[in-house]
């Protein structure tokens, strides 16, 4: 046994291993539902070995979808297609998880090889809500500026959300409060210049995602994790910062969080110093800064990397964005290599495939 092949439990749900798949968006789907591009997509990755699926930023409204080929969850009809896919991932072996989602100012565009540009109206793009009436880019909408009162329709649409998740046999929800969509979008004094409660003070500027939590942990129970994906930095000076994310995380905690999914960046085009593994730290601070478990991501290909962020405590799971999609069998790679054998996350048609 190595650290990144120990089970991790968190309340009522034990992963068999500390590798996820990190949520990454396929821009898609057809006016929100699952279809066979999800099912291949995200089962080949379960089948392939990893302990936790996080299907990707799913809209729990229409407005608040990066694209109109997002995945939704914010209607009924939603749910058949979730749910399928849900159980045809924990059918694998790996336990299937959900991020849910609001693109905020960054909502309506092309998809990244359309351009990833603004669309009209008539494109399937509409006015983009946010916390101050400040676009996210040149050539972007300027947002309305939600309400007090829309506010608790949001957290409305997240509890929703999250129940809909549960009924299709999601096993983990993970709350999108990174990346300069909405929930990040309060937090970052960049794009967030209100004077009410929702704003000016730090614990005014993520009041809403910590009511939204409260919300949420109130909704799902007791034995169902609830991870946040928190951005640990803007990367700009006069931004959202590190100690701002560990001084959050600790709040998050006390309203119902049990893990912090640690990224970073977001608010802004900015030129991020990436290298391997270069937000591990961020995950190794708020672990150790708030007292709770935090997932690392970020550039990290290597088994031998990936086990030595378990085994030395920097987080307690490691989650492979681009990794998988060059490779989705990345982890019977990893057990091979660390382990010498890769048989007890290999699917049983593949036993010709055995060592």
């Amino acid at each position: 046994m190595t650290a990144l092949f120990s089970p991790f439990t968190v309340r009522g749900v034990t992963l068999r291993n500390r590798i996820g798949m990190s949520p990454m968006c396929q821009y898609s789907a057809d006016d929100g539902r699952v279809n066979d591009w999800h099912i291949a997509h995200y089962g080949g990755r379960a089948a392939g070995g990893v302990g936790l699926v996080i299907v990707e930023a799913t809209a729990v409204e229409a407005r608040g979808r990066i694209t109109p080929h997002d995945l939704g969850i914010w209607r009924d009809d939603h749910q058949d297609g979730l749910a399928r896919l849900a159980a045809f991932i924990d059918s694998q072996g790996a336990v299937p998880a959900i991020q849910i989602a609001h693109a905020g100012r960054k909502a309506g565009t092309a998809r990244p090889w359309e351009g990833g540009s603004p669309l009209t109206d008539e494109q399937g793009g509409g006015l983009p809500a946010a916390p101050s009436p400040i676009p996210f880019a040149d050539g972007f909408r300027t947002p309305h500026a939600l309400t007090p009162g829309e506010m608790d329709g949001l957290i409305g649409a997240f509890v929703t959300a999250a129940r809909r998740a549960l009924w299709a046999g999601f096993r983990w929800i993970e709350l999108h409060a990174a990346h300069g969509y909405l929930l990040h979008s309060f937090h970052s004094p960049i794009s967030n210049t209100r004077t009410d409660a929702y704003g000016g003070t730090l614990e005014n500027r993520t009041r809403l995602t910590v009511e939204t939590v409260r919300a949420l942990r109130a909704e799902i129970g007791t034995d169902v994790p609830l991870a946040v994906r928190l951005s640990c930095t803007d990367w700009i000076d006069g931004g959202w910062t590190l100690d701002d994310t560990v001084w959050t995380a600790a709040r998050l905690k006390n309203a119902g969080a049990d893990l912090i999914d640690c990224s970073s960046g977001g608010t802004a085009r900015v030129k991020i110093p990436t290298a391997p593994g270069y937000q591990v730290p961020f995950a190794h601070t708020v672990r150790h800064g708030a007292q709770m478990p935090t997932a690392a991501v970020g550039l990290i290909t290597d088994p031998a990397h990936a086990d030595a962020i378990i085994a030395e405590h920097q987080a307690d799971l490691v989650l492979l964005g681009r990794e998988l999609l060059r490779n989705p069998v990345w982890p019977q790679q990893a057990a091979r290599q660390l382990l010498g054998s890769a048989k007890d996350i290999l699917p049983k048609a593949y036993i010709w495939a055995t060592d």
